[in-house]
């Protein structure tokens, strides 16, 4: 093989990375995982050699990326390592595969953490990947702590066991201390030839060649990669250090990542407290508000106006049992996800609701087949408004109808949801005038007309009561575009 001559006025392309040579374009090793040479993301540099023969060969090499001159200095501080200089001169179709194979072993780690969004998961993962991507035997990820120290420590590579033999977490002295002190990347042949070592602790398993490497985030250092032993007792190259560089970036944006969607976690935690909130306080509080009102001046009217007072009652009466209701319908939608039940399932779970609070003295008959796969066909508004609609009709039968047998169905009509209830009670003239107010039945309509759709209900005197709500399958602002 004929040796190469450098020409110092071009910059040096390092030889583990594109042999001995030199390159008319600047150009470095920064790219990443899917900026590969000859990819149409990234345009292809022409390099040229410069042999004694005094012949020039041009050679494709890849570009150097944007964000290699956007990172901050530090990024690129020179290493420390004992090892042997590197080779003069590589054959081209080797060193071509070198390459490849490394951004391949490059863009695999990356695969590996992206679209992962819990913060410990993501950690580990990175550990593991970039262990697998220089072939080390074992690998850490140390989240400093801001004053120097260390105040976790993630391995790869180590046993649970044998992590737990050793004790506390190391607090970032010796050679950990180094890399976090400088934050630059080293590498160093032997550890306990290092002026810098501090030994190992006891139970502590031997190990010999390091690679440390800078994480940052946003400019500013979150923790440090530690590998050490090369698989085949080699020390780490410096390809091996340009690979973890490159890795560190990808690193930085996963752990960003997980934790912004920790943050978005959290804060829809602090909505959901804030809705309740909301909701309790506007419904279910201003409701019990306004019952707490209109028995105030009972005991002062009991004795001049009797009916009065009796009227106030029963209506304060049924207003605490749709507080009630209400109260039991947040305590069910806190347990599950609405979303996540299907709507005839959670009919289905208003009649055990119903035969719960009758304590077995009433006999529950649903037909409810036409309400299984229905969900595609309701909007939320909707599903949500017919539950209840029904609740508060099972209820009004419990509490009013002196029931014996109530009936729970469900069918589509066309492009309309149909639900009934229907019980074998007592009764009622619907066109009479109601003197505890039956606060309930009002509901039924506001909320069906709120839909676009209607109620209707049927009964007369010890005949029984059927109630019949009739909706579109998607409201109007469900479909509208």
């Amino acid at each position: 093989m004929v040796a190469a001559r450098r020409n110092p006025r071009r910059l040096r392309v390092a030889d583990d990375w594109a042999g001995a040579g030199t390159a008319s374009v600047g150009m470095g090793a920064w790219w990443g995982a899917a900026d590969r040479p000859g990819s149409d993301r990234w345009p292809i540099a022409t390099g040229r050699w410069s042999h004694v023969s005094g012949s020039a060969v041009d050679r494709r090499l890849p570009p150097r990326p944007l964000v290699a001159r956007d990172r901050p200095p530090h990024c690129y501080a020179p290493h420390v390592s004992d090892e042997v200089p590197n080779h003069a001169a590589t054959d081209p179709a080797e060193t071509n595969s070198t390459l490849q194979a490394a951004i391949d072993a490059l863009e695999r780690a990356t695969r590996a953490i992206v679209g992962e969004l819990d913060v410990e998961r993501v950690l580990q993962l990175i550990v593991d990947s970039v262990r697998d991507l220089v072939h080390a035997r074992y690998a850490a990820l140390g989240i400093v702590d801001g004053r120097g120290g260390i105040e976790r420590f993630i391995t790869s590579g180590i046993t649970a066991e044998e992590r737990a033999a050793i004790g506390p977490l190391p607090r970032g002295r010796g050679l950990l201390g180094l890399i976090i002190r400088e934050g630059r990347a080293y590498r160093i042949p032997d550890i306990a030839a290092h002026p810098a070592g501090s030994g190992f602790p006891p139970n502590h398993p031997p190990m010999h060649a390091f690679l440390g490497v800078p994480v940052r985030t946003g400019g500013a250092p979150i923790g440090n990669f530690y590998l050490t032993d090369k698989q085949g007792g080699d020390p780490f190259s410096e390809r091996d250090q340009r690979l973890v560089e490159m890795f560190a970036l990808h690193a930085e944006i996963a752990i960003q990542n997980a934790r912004l969607h920790g943050r978005v976690q959290r804060l829809a935690v602090l909505d959901e407290r804030l809705r309740i909130s909301r909701d309790l306080h506007d419904g279910i509080i201003q409701g019990l508000y306004a019952v707490a009102l209109s028995l105030e001046d009972v005991p002062d009217i009991m004795v001049d106006d009797p009916a009065d007072a009796a009227a106030r009652v029963d209506r304060a009466i049924d207003r605490l049992n749709t507080s009630i209701g209400e109260i039991r319908s947040f305590i069910m939608d806190l347990g599950t996800d609405a979303e996540e039940v299907a709507f005839g399932a959670r009919l289905a779970g208003l009649i055990d609701e119903l035969l719960l609070t009758s304590g077995g003295r009433m006999v529950v008959d649903h037909d409810l087949r036409e309400a299984i796969g229905i969900d595609e066909s309701l909007s939320m508004e909707t599903s949500s408004q017919l539950l209840q609609i029904a609740r508060e009709a099972l209820s009004n039968a419990i509490r009013h109808s002196r029931a014996g047998r109530v009936v729970l169905s469900f069918r589509v009509d066309g492009d309309r949801a149909i639900l009934t209830v229907e019980d074998d009670g007592q009764g009622f003239d619907v066109h009479a005038p109601r003197r505890a107010g039956h606060l309930g039945l009002s509901n039924l309509h506001d909320r069906a007309a709120s839909l676009g759709g209607s109620v209707r209900i049927d009964s007369q005197a010890g005949a029984g009561t059927r109630i019949i709500a009739s909706v579109p399958l998607s409201n109007a602002e469900s479909s509208s575009p």
